[in-house]
Protein backbone atom coordinates (compact mmCIF):
# COMPACT_ATOMS: atom_id res chain seq x y z
CA UNK A 1 0.00 0.00 0.00
CA UNK A 2 1.30 3.43 -0.97
CA UNK A 3 1.29 5.29 2.39
CA UNK A 4 1.33 8.76 0.85
CA UNK A 5 -1.68 8.09 -1.35
CA UNK A 6 -3.49 6.24 1.42
CA UNK A 7 -3.53 9.38 3.54
CA UNK A 8 -4.80 11.37 0.57
CA UNK A 9 -7.74 8.94 0.39
CA UNK A 10 -9.66 10.84 3.01
CA UNK A 11 -12.95 12.53 2.15
CA UNK A 12 -11.31 15.48 0.39
CA UNK A 13 -9.39 13.24 -1.99
CA UNK A 14 -12.48 11.23 -2.73
CA UNK A 15 -14.63 14.18 -3.69
CA UNK A 16 -12.38 16.60 -5.56
CA UNK A 17 -10.40 16.84 -8.76
CA UNK A 18 -7.77 19.40 -9.59
CA UNK A 19 -8.64 22.81 -10.96
CA UNK A 20 -7.47 23.79 -14.42
CA UNK A 21 -4.72 26.37 -14.28
CA UNK A 22 -6.98 28.95 -15.89
CA UNK A 23 -9.49 28.57 -13.05
CA UNK A 24 -6.86 28.93 -10.35
CA UNK A 25 -5.38 31.99 -12.03
CA UNK A 26 -8.20 33.21 -14.29
CA UNK A 27 -7.41 35.79 -16.90
CA UNK A 28 -8.54 39.24 -15.82
CA UNK A 29 -9.87 40.05 -19.26
CA UNK A 30 -10.51 37.59 -22.06
CA UNK A 31 -10.74 38.80 -25.65
CA UNK A 32 -14.41 39.19 -26.61
CA UNK A 33 -15.92 36.77 -29.11
CA UNK A 34 -17.97 38.14 -32.02
CA UNK A 35 -21.67 37.33 -31.71
CA UNK A 36 -23.34 36.80 -35.06
CA UNK A 37 -26.77 35.43 -34.11
CA UNK A 38 -29.34 35.08 -31.36
CA UNK A 39 -28.65 32.47 -28.65
CA UNK A 40 -30.87 29.57 -27.64
CA UNK A 41 -31.13 29.28 -23.88
CA UNK A 42 -33.10 27.74 -21.00
CA UNK A 43 -35.42 29.60 -18.65
CA UNK A 44 -35.66 28.99 -14.93
CA UNK A 45 -38.69 26.76 -15.42
CA UNK A 46 -36.87 24.65 -18.00
CA UNK A 47 -38.57 26.07 -21.08
CA UNK A 48 -36.63 27.08 -24.18
CA UNK A 49 -36.07 30.79 -24.82
CA UNK A 50 -34.09 32.92 -27.26
CA UNK A 51 -31.63 35.60 -26.20
CA UNK A 52 -31.47 38.38 -28.75
CA UNK A 53 -28.05 39.15 -30.14
CA UNK A 54 -28.31 42.86 -29.33
CA UNK A 55 -29.28 42.19 -25.69
CA UNK A 56 -26.36 39.82 -25.19
CA UNK A 57 -23.95 42.32 -26.74
CA UNK A 58 -25.32 45.02 -24.44
CA UNK A 59 -24.70 42.77 -21.44
CA UNK A 60 -21.12 42.12 -22.56
CA UNK A 61 -20.48 45.84 -22.99
CA UNK A 62 -21.80 46.50 -19.47
CA UNK A 63 -19.30 44.16 -17.79
CA UNK A 64 -15.83 45.07 -16.64
CA UNK A 65 -15.18 41.34 -16.60
CA UNK A 66 -15.65 38.68 -19.27
CA UNK A 67 -18.73 37.46 -21.07
CA UNK A 68 -17.90 33.98 -22.35
CA UNK A 69 -19.91 32.10 -24.95
CA UNK A 70 -19.51 28.54 -26.27
CA UNK A 71 -16.58 28.49 -28.64
CA UNK A 72 -14.60 31.11 -26.75
CA UNK A 73 -11.12 29.91 -25.80
CA UNK A 74 -11.77 30.55 -22.09
CA UNK A 75 -15.26 29.02 -22.03
CA UNK A 76 -14.26 25.37 -21.60
CA UNK A 77 -12.25 25.93 -18.44
CA UNK A 78 -14.74 28.40 -17.00
CA UNK A 79 -17.72 26.05 -17.34
CA UNK A 80 -15.97 23.21 -15.48
CA UNK A 81 -16.51 22.41 -11.81
CA UNK A 82 -14.46 20.15 -9.58
CA UNK A 83 -16.65 17.07 -9.95
CA UNK A 84 -15.59 15.75 -13.35
CA UNK A 85 -18.87 13.83 -13.66
CA UNK A 86 -20.66 17.16 -14.10
CA UNK A 87 -20.50 18.16 -17.77
CA UNK A 88 -22.84 21.08 -18.32
CA UNK A 89 -22.81 23.86 -20.89
CA UNK A 90 -24.20 27.27 -19.90
CA UNK A 91 -25.49 29.44 -22.73
CA UNK A 92 -23.26 32.23 -21.42
CA UNK A 93 -20.84 32.81 -18.55
CA UNK A 94 -20.51 36.19 -16.86
CA UNK A 95 -17.11 36.41 -15.16
CA UNK A 96 -17.76 39.28 -12.80
CA UNK A 97 -15.02 41.52 -11.45
CA UNK A 98 -17.15 43.47 -8.99
CA UNK A 99 -20.60 44.01 -7.51
CA UNK A 100 -21.63 46.19 -10.47
CA UNK A 101 -20.91 43.33 -12.87
CA UNK A 102 -22.92 40.94 -10.70
CA UNK A 103 -25.81 43.41 -10.61
CA UNK A 104 -25.78 43.75 -14.41
CA UNK A 105 -25.69 39.98 -14.85
CA UNK A 106 -28.58 39.48 -12.42
CA UNK A 107 -30.62 42.22 -14.11
CA UNK A 108 -30.10 40.51 -17.48
CA UNK A 109 -31.01 37.07 -16.12
CA UNK A 110 -34.15 38.41 -14.44
CA UNK A 111 -35.28 40.31 -17.54
CA UNK A 112 -34.74 37.25 -19.75
CA UNK A 113 -36.10 34.78 -17.17
CA UNK A 114 -32.82 32.84 -17.48
CA UNK A 115 -31.80 29.84 -15.44
CA UNK A 116 -28.96 31.05 -13.16
CA UNK A 117 -26.06 29.22 -11.51
CA UNK A 118 -23.45 30.88 -9.28
CA UNK A 119 -19.88 29.52 -9.10
CA UNK A 120 -17.26 30.49 -6.56
CA UNK A 121 -14.78 27.65 -6.00
CA UNK A 122 -16.73 25.11 -8.06
CA UNK A 123 -16.88 22.58 -5.20
CA UNK A 124 -20.61 21.92 -5.50
CA UNK A 125 -20.48 18.14 -5.96
CA UNK A 126 -24.04 18.06 -7.24
CA UNK A 127 -23.14 20.50 -10.01
CA UNK A 128 -25.45 23.31 -8.95
CA UNK A 129 -22.73 25.89 -9.57
CA UNK A 130 -23.17 25.32 -13.29
CA UNK A 131 -26.11 24.60 -15.58
CA UNK A 132 -27.14 23.62 -19.09
CA UNK A 133 -28.45 26.45 -21.24
CA UNK A 134 -28.63 29.12 -18.57
CA UNK A 135 -26.26 31.76 -17.24
CA UNK A 136 -23.32 30.95 -14.99
CA UNK A 137 -22.28 33.87 -12.80
CA UNK A 138 -18.60 33.02 -12.30
CA UNK A 139 -16.86 34.79 -9.40
CA UNK A 140 -13.39 33.36 -10.08
CA UNK A 141 -12.04 36.81 -11.05
CA UNK A 142 -13.43 38.43 -7.90
CA UNK A 143 -10.74 37.39 -5.42
CA UNK A 144 -9.04 39.44 -2.74
CA UNK A 145 -8.54 39.42 1.02
CA UNK A 146 -7.70 42.42 3.18
CA UNK A 147 -7.03 42.05 6.90
CA UNK A 148 -7.42 44.74 9.54
CA UNK A 149 -5.26 43.23 12.29
CA UNK A 150 -6.20 45.91 14.83
CA UNK A 151 -9.96 45.44 14.46
CA UNK A 152 -9.47 41.70 13.79
CA UNK A 153 -11.60 41.71 10.66
CA UNK A 154 -11.04 40.04 7.28
CA UNK A 155 -12.63 41.68 4.23
CA UNK A 156 -13.02 38.93 1.65
CA UNK A 157 -14.23 39.26 -1.96
CA UNK A 158 -17.03 36.90 -2.98
CA UNK A 159 -14.99 34.69 -5.31
CA UNK A 160 -12.09 34.10 -2.91
CA UNK A 161 -10.91 30.67 -1.86
CA UNK A 162 -10.42 29.55 1.73
CA UNK A 163 -6.67 29.31 1.18
CA UNK A 164 -6.59 32.98 0.18
CA UNK A 165 -8.17 33.90 3.50
CA UNK A 166 -6.03 31.58 5.65
CA UNK A 167 -2.85 32.87 4.01
CA UNK A 168 -3.64 36.51 4.74
CA UNK A 169 -5.13 36.17 8.22
CA UNK A 170 -2.45 33.86 9.62
CA UNK A 171 0.22 36.32 8.52
CA UNK A 172 -1.10 38.38 11.44
CA UNK A 173 -1.56 35.45 13.83
CA UNK A 174 -5.32 35.60 13.25
CA UNK A 175 -7.78 33.00 12.03
CA UNK A 176 -11.41 32.06 11.54
CA UNK A 177 -13.22 28.83 10.69
CA UNK A 178 -12.45 28.04 7.05
CA UNK A 179 -13.14 24.48 5.97
CA UNK A 180 -10.60 21.69 5.46
CA UNK A 181 -9.65 22.06 1.76
CA UNK A 182 -7.95 25.31 0.76
CA UNK A 183 -9.31 25.51 -2.79
CA UNK A 184 -12.93 25.55 -1.58
CA UNK A 185 -14.84 28.76 -2.29
CA UNK A 186 -15.51 31.04 0.69
CA UNK A 187 -19.01 31.80 -0.61
CA UNK A 188 -20.42 28.30 -0.91
CA UNK A 189 -18.86 27.08 2.32
CA UNK A 190 -20.06 30.05 4.37
CA UNK A 191 -23.61 30.37 3.09
CA UNK A 192 -24.32 26.71 3.88
CA UNK A 193 -23.03 27.05 7.45
CA UNK A 194 -19.30 26.51 7.17
CA UNK A 195 -17.52 23.70 9.00
CA UNK A 196 -13.77 23.43 9.48
CA UNK A 197 -10.91 22.30 11.67
CA UNK A 198 -11.57 25.18 14.09
CA UNK A 199 -15.38 25.07 14.23
CA UNK A 200 -15.44 23.26 17.58
CA UNK A 201 -13.32 26.05 19.03
CA UNK A 202 -14.60 29.13 17.14
CA UNK A 203 -18.03 28.14 15.82
CA UNK A 204 -19.18 27.84 12.23
CA UNK A 205 -18.12 30.27 9.53
CA UNK A 206 -21.57 31.85 9.82
CA UNK A 207 -21.00 32.37 13.55
CA UNK A 208 -17.93 34.48 12.71
CA UNK A 209 -19.58 36.42 9.89
CA UNK A 210 -20.07 40.11 10.65
CA UNK A 211 -21.59 41.39 7.42
CA UNK A 212 -21.97 40.75 3.69
CA UNK A 213 -22.57 42.74 0.52
CA UNK A 214 -25.17 40.85 -1.50
CA UNK A 215 -26.80 41.38 -4.88
CA UNK A 216 -30.38 40.17 -4.57
CA UNK A 217 -32.77 39.07 -7.31
CA UNK A 218 -33.84 42.66 -8.04
CA UNK A 219 -30.22 43.45 -8.99
CA UNK A 220 -29.76 45.78 -6.02
CA UNK A 221 -26.67 45.64 -3.84
CA UNK A 222 -27.52 45.42 -0.15
CA UNK A 223 -25.43 45.28 2.98
CA UNK A 224 -26.63 42.72 5.51
CA UNK A 225 -25.46 42.68 9.11
CA UNK A 226 -26.92 42.69 12.61
CA UNK A 227 -27.71 46.39 12.09
CA UNK A 228 -28.58 46.57 8.38
CA UNK A 229 -31.16 44.26 6.81
CA UNK A 230 -30.89 41.94 9.83
CA UNK A 231 -33.57 39.61 8.47
CA UNK A 232 -31.49 38.97 5.35
CA UNK A 233 -28.36 38.58 7.46
CA UNK A 234 -30.10 35.89 9.50
CA UNK A 235 -31.20 34.06 6.34
CA UNK A 236 -27.92 33.98 4.46
CA UNK A 237 -26.24 32.34 7.47
CA UNK A 238 -27.24 28.81 6.54
CA UNK A 239 -29.86 29.50 3.86
CA UNK A 240 -27.35 28.90 1.08
CA UNK A 241 -27.62 30.78 -2.19
CA UNK A 242 -31.38 31.29 -1.96
CA UNK A 243 -31.27 35.06 -1.55
CA UNK A 244 -28.63 36.38 -3.91
CA UNK A 245 -24.96 36.57 -4.84
CA UNK A 246 -22.60 37.64 -2.05
CA UNK A 247 -19.87 39.87 -3.44
CA UNK A 248 -18.06 40.59 -0.14
CA UNK A 249 -17.79 39.04 3.31
CA UNK A 250 -16.57 40.45 6.62
CA UNK A 251 -15.34 37.88 9.14
CA UNK A 252 -14.38 38.38 12.76
CA UNK A 253 -10.93 36.96 13.50
CA UNK A 254 -9.36 35.29 16.52
CA UNK A 255 -5.79 35.07 17.73
CA UNK A 256 -4.17 31.67 17.36
CA UNK A 257 -0.67 30.28 17.32
CA UNK A 258 0.29 29.46 13.75
CA UNK A 259 1.78 26.17 14.92
CA UNK A 260 -0.75 23.42 15.68
CA UNK A 261 -0.45 19.68 16.19
CA UNK A 262 -2.04 17.81 13.32
CA UNK A 263 -1.85 15.12 10.70
CA UNK A 264 -3.22 11.67 9.96
CA UNK A 265 -2.67 8.26 11.49
CA UNK A 266 -3.77 5.15 9.53
CA UNK A 267 -4.42 1.57 10.66
CA UNK A 268 -4.88 -1.77 8.86
CA UNK A 269 -8.39 -2.81 7.91
CA UNK A 270 -8.38 -5.84 10.24
CA UNK A 271 -8.27 -3.37 13.14
CA UNK A 272 -11.01 -1.12 11.77
CA UNK A 273 -13.72 -2.15 14.27
CA UNK A 274 -11.51 -1.48 17.29
CA UNK A 275 -10.27 1.81 15.81
CA UNK A 276 -13.81 3.00 15.10
CA UNK A 277 -14.97 2.06 18.60
CA UNK A 278 -12.03 3.98 20.08
CA UNK A 279 -12.85 6.94 17.88
CA UNK A 280 -16.52 6.91 18.96
CA UNK A 281 -15.60 6.97 22.64
CA UNK A 282 -12.70 9.40 22.34
CA UNK A 283 -14.40 12.17 20.37
CA UNK A 284 -17.20 12.26 22.95
CA UNK A 285 -14.74 13.61 25.54
CA UNK A 286 -12.61 15.81 23.28
CA UNK A 287 -12.02 19.46 24.27
CA UNK A 288 -13.07 22.21 21.88
CA UNK A 289 -9.47 22.62 20.71
CA UNK A 290 -9.32 19.03 19.43
CA UNK A 291 -10.80 18.18 16.02
CA UNK A 292 -10.77 14.55 14.86
CA UNK A 293 -12.23 13.04 11.70
CA UNK A 294 -12.34 9.28 11.52
CA UNK A 295 -13.32 6.69 8.95
CA UNK A 296 -12.45 4.07 6.36
CA UNK A 297 -10.96 4.49 2.89
CA UNK A 298 -10.30 2.21 -0.04
CA UNK A 299 -8.62 3.14 -3.31
CA UNK A 300 -7.73 0.70 -6.09
CA UNK A 301 -4.11 -0.46 -6.00
CA UNK A 302 -3.44 1.63 -2.89
CA UNK A 303 -5.13 -0.25 -0.09
CA UNK A 304 -7.93 -0.19 2.43
CA UNK A 305 -7.87 0.78 6.07
CA UNK A 306 -9.06 2.95 8.94
CA UNK A 307 -7.73 6.40 9.78
CA UNK A 308 -8.09 9.42 11.99
CA UNK A 309 -7.20 12.97 11.03
CA UNK A 310 -6.30 15.37 13.84
CA UNK A 311 -5.97 19.10 14.45
CA UNK A 312 -5.18 20.22 18.00
CA UNK A 313 -5.00 24.01 18.37
CA UNK A 314 -4.90 24.28 22.15
CA UNK A 315 -1.99 24.87 24.54
CA UNK A 316 1.10 23.10 23.22
CA UNK A 317 1.91 21.58 26.59
CA UNK A 318 -1.45 19.80 26.55
CA UNK A 319 -1.11 18.34 23.05
CA UNK A 320 0.51 15.07 24.09
CA UNK A 321 -2.26 14.35 26.58
CA UNK A 322 -4.86 14.43 23.82
CA UNK A 323 -2.93 13.20 20.78
CA UNK A 324 -0.90 10.26 22.11
CA UNK A 325 -3.93 8.04 22.87
CA UNK A 326 -5.01 8.39 19.22
CA UNK A 327 -1.79 6.76 18.07
CA UNK A 328 -2.49 3.82 20.38
CA UNK A 329 -5.93 3.06 18.94
CA UNK A 330 -4.36 0.30 16.83
CA UNK A 331 -1.16 -0.58 15.01
CA UNK A 332 -0.26 2.49 12.92
CA UNK A 333 0.83 1.86 9.34
CA UNK A 334 1.22 5.58 8.74
CA UNK A 335 1.59 8.48 11.16
CA UNK A 336 2.12 12.09 10.11
CA UNK A 337 0.87 13.72 13.31
CA UNK A 338 3.23 16.37 14.59
CA UNK A 339 3.73 20.08 15.08
CA UNK A 340 2.87 21.78 11.82
CA UNK A 341 1.96 25.08 10.26
CA UNK A 342 -1.83 25.56 10.35
CA UNK A 343 -1.98 26.92 6.78
CA UNK A 344 -0.03 23.89 5.57
CA UNK A 345 -2.45 21.59 7.42
CA UNK A 346 -5.36 23.36 5.74
CA UNK A 347 -3.76 22.51 2.38
CA UNK A 348 -2.94 18.91 3.30
CA UNK A 349 -6.20 17.54 1.86
CA UNK A 350 -5.95 19.53 -1.37
CA UNK A 351 -5.92 17.43 -4.51
CA UNK A 352 -3.12 17.77 -7.05
CA UNK A 353 -3.75 14.54 -8.99
CA UNK A 354 -4.59 15.62 -12.56
CA UNK A 355 -6.67 12.52 -13.36
CA UNK A 356 -10.27 13.34 -14.16
CA UNK A 357 -12.58 11.58 -11.73
CA UNK A 358 -16.29 11.77 -11.05
CA UNK A 359 -17.78 11.75 -7.57
CA UNK A 360 -20.99 11.13 -5.66
CA UNK A 361 -21.76 11.76 -1.99
CA UNK A 362 -24.35 11.05 0.66
CA UNK A 363 -24.26 12.65 4.09
CA UNK A 364 -26.23 13.27 7.24
CA UNK A 365 -25.74 14.63 10.74
CA UNK A 366 -25.46 12.39 13.79
CA UNK A 367 -25.80 13.07 17.51
CA UNK A 368 -23.23 10.43 18.36
CA UNK A 369 -21.66 7.21 17.08
CA UNK A 370 -23.39 4.02 18.18
CA UNK A 371 -22.15 0.46 18.00
CA UNK A 372 -24.97 -0.26 15.57
CA UNK A 373 -23.75 2.49 13.25
CA UNK A 374 -20.22 1.08 13.29
CA UNK A 375 -21.59 -2.39 12.53
CA UNK A 376 -23.57 -1.11 9.54
CA UNK A 377 -20.59 0.85 8.22
CA UNK A 378 -18.30 -2.17 8.36
CA UNK A 379 -20.90 -4.62 7.10
CA UNK A 380 -21.52 -2.75 3.86
CA UNK A 381 -18.06 -1.35 3.15
CA UNK A 382 -16.79 -2.96 -0.06
CA UNK A 383 -13.40 -2.34 -1.68
CA UNK A 384 -13.65 -2.33 -5.48
CA UNK A 385 -11.07 -2.67 -8.28
CA UNK A 386 -12.33 0.47 -10.07
CA UNK A 387 -14.09 2.87 -7.73
CA UNK A 388 -12.60 4.54 -4.67
CA UNK A 389 -14.65 4.68 -1.51
CA UNK A 390 -14.56 6.55 1.79
CA UNK A 391 -16.93 6.74 4.73
CA UNK A 392 -16.17 9.06 7.62
CA UNK A 393 -17.43 11.03 10.58
CA UNK A 394 -16.46 14.72 10.32
CA UNK A 395 -16.19 16.25 13.79
CA UNK A 396 -18.62 19.00 14.85
CA UNK A 397 -19.96 19.73 18.36
CA UNK A 398 -18.15 22.08 20.74
CA UNK A 399 -18.83 25.76 20.12
CA UNK A 400 -21.14 24.93 17.20
CA UNK A 401 -23.66 23.41 19.58
CA UNK A 402 -23.70 26.32 22.00
CA UNK A 403 -25.51 28.59 19.55
CA UNK A 404 -29.34 28.48 19.61
CA UNK A 405 -30.92 26.68 16.65
CA UNK A 406 -32.84 29.81 15.63
CA UNK A 407 -29.95 32.27 16.02
CA UNK A 408 -29.03 31.72 12.36
CA UNK A 409 -30.73 29.85 9.52
CA UNK A 410 -28.41 26.89 10.18
CA UNK A 411 -30.58 24.83 12.52
CA UNK A 412 -28.53 21.66 13.12
CA UNK A 413 -26.79 22.79 16.29
CA UNK A 414 -27.35 19.38 17.87
CA UNK A 415 -24.98 17.70 15.40
CA UNK A 416 -21.85 16.05 16.78
CA UNK A 417 -20.70 14.66 13.42
CA UNK A 418 -21.41 14.79 9.72
CA UNK A 419 -21.44 11.21 8.44
CA UNK A 420 -20.31 11.10 4.81
CA UNK A 421 -20.20 8.26 2.30
CA UNK A 422 -18.31 9.17 -0.85
CA UNK A 423 -17.16 7.38 -3.95
CA UNK A 424 -15.22 8.46 -7.00
CA UNK A 425 -14.40 6.79 -10.28
CA UNK A 426 -12.49 7.37 -13.54
CA UNK A 427 -14.63 9.74 -15.54
CA UNK A 428 -14.37 7.61 -18.68
CA UNK A 429 -16.47 4.77 -17.21
CA UNK A 430 -20.23 4.49 -16.74
CA UNK A 431 -20.84 5.21 -13.05
CA UNK A 432 -24.46 3.99 -12.95
CA UNK A 433 -23.79 0.77 -11.05
CA UNK A 434 -21.41 2.49 -8.64
CA UNK A 435 -23.84 5.28 -7.79
CA UNK A 436 -26.59 2.70 -7.34
CA UNK A 437 -24.34 0.78 -4.97
CA UNK A 438 -23.66 3.86 -2.85
CA UNK A 439 -27.36 4.67 -2.66
CA UNK A 440 -28.06 1.14 -1.41
CA UNK A 441 -25.21 1.36 1.09
CA UNK A 442 -26.42 4.74 2.30
CA UNK A 443 -29.85 3.22 2.86
CA UNK A 444 -28.32 1.24 5.73
CA UNK A 445 -26.53 4.28 7.18
CA UNK A 446 -29.16 7.00 6.81
CA UNK A 447 -31.26 5.72 9.75
CA UNK A 448 -28.33 6.68 11.99
CA UNK A 449 -28.57 10.32 10.83
CA UNK A 450 -30.85 13.30 11.34
CA UNK A 451 -30.85 16.07 8.74
CA UNK A 452 -28.14 16.86 6.21
CA UNK A 453 -25.65 19.56 5.25
CA UNK A 454 -27.15 21.55 2.37
CA UNK A 455 -23.74 21.90 0.70
CA UNK A 456 -23.43 18.12 0.27
CA UNK A 457 -26.77 17.01 -1.08
CA UNK A 458 -27.36 15.56 -4.55
CA UNK A 459 -30.92 14.33 -4.11
CA UNK A 460 -33.32 16.92 -2.81
CA UNK A 461 -36.92 17.97 -3.21
CA UNK A 462 -39.13 20.57 -1.63
CA UNK A 463 -40.31 18.21 1.09
CA UNK A 464 -36.78 17.22 2.12
CA UNK A 465 -35.59 20.83 2.11
CA UNK A 466 -38.56 21.96 4.18
CA UNK A 467 -37.92 19.24 6.74
CA UNK A 468 -34.19 19.90 6.81
CA UNK A 469 -34.49 23.57 7.80
CA UNK A 470 -36.50 22.41 10.84
CA UNK A 471 -38.15 25.23 12.77
CA UNK A 472 -36.42 27.86 10.66
CA UNK A 473 -38.21 26.99 7.41
CA UNK A 474 -41.21 29.31 7.69
CA UNK A 475 -38.99 32.29 8.44
CA UNK A 476 -36.78 31.40 5.48
CA UNK A 477 -39.84 31.11 3.26
CA UNK A 478 -40.93 34.63 4.15
CA UNK A 479 -37.44 35.90 3.30
CA UNK A 480 -37.52 34.07 -0.03
CA UNK A 481 -40.87 35.66 -0.82
CA UNK A 482 -39.41 39.08 0.01
CA UNK A 483 -36.01 38.91 -1.69
CA UNK A 484 -36.49 36.38 -4.51
CA UNK A 485 -40.21 35.97 -5.23
CA UNK A 486 -39.65 34.58 -8.74
CA UNK A 487 -37.07 32.01 -7.55
CA UNK A 488 -34.29 33.35 -9.76
CA UNK A 489 -31.76 31.67 -7.45
CA UNK A 490 -33.06 28.12 -7.49
CA UNK A 491 -29.94 25.98 -7.98
CA UNK A 492 -29.38 25.34 -4.27
CA UNK A 493 -31.19 23.69 -1.36
CA UNK A 494 -34.10 25.58 -2.77
CA UNK A 495 -36.83 27.28 -0.82
CA UNK A 496 -39.69 27.62 -3.31
CA UNK A 497 -41.46 30.97 -2.98
CA UNK A 498 -45.13 30.86 -2.06
CA UNK A 499 -46.12 34.21 -3.62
Amino acid sequence: MNRRHFVQSTIAAAVAASLPVSQVFPSLLAAPMPLEADINAIAGDGSEITLKRAAVQELGASLRGNLLLPGHEAYEDARRVLNAAIDKHPALIAQCRGAADVGNAVDFARAENLLVAVKCGGHSLSGQSTCDGGMMIDLSTLRSVRVDPWARIAYVSGGSLLGDMDHETMAHGLVTTAGTVSHTGVGGLTLGGGFGRLARRLGLAVDNLRAVDIVCADGKLRRASAEENPDLFWGIRGGGGNFGVVTAFEFGLHRMDRQVVGGTVAFPMNEARDVMKFFADYVAQAPDELYIDGGLSSRPEEGTGAWMHVCYSGPRNQAGKWVEPIRKAGTPVFDSIGTTDYVALQKSSDVSDPRARGAYIKSGFTTGITGEAIDDILRGFEPHPVRAMAVAFAHIGGAVGRVPADATAFAHRYAQHDLLAVLDWPVDIDPTEHVAWLKDYWGTLEPHTRGFYVNDTFDQNEQRVRANYLGNYERLLQLKNKYDPTNLFRLNANITPSV
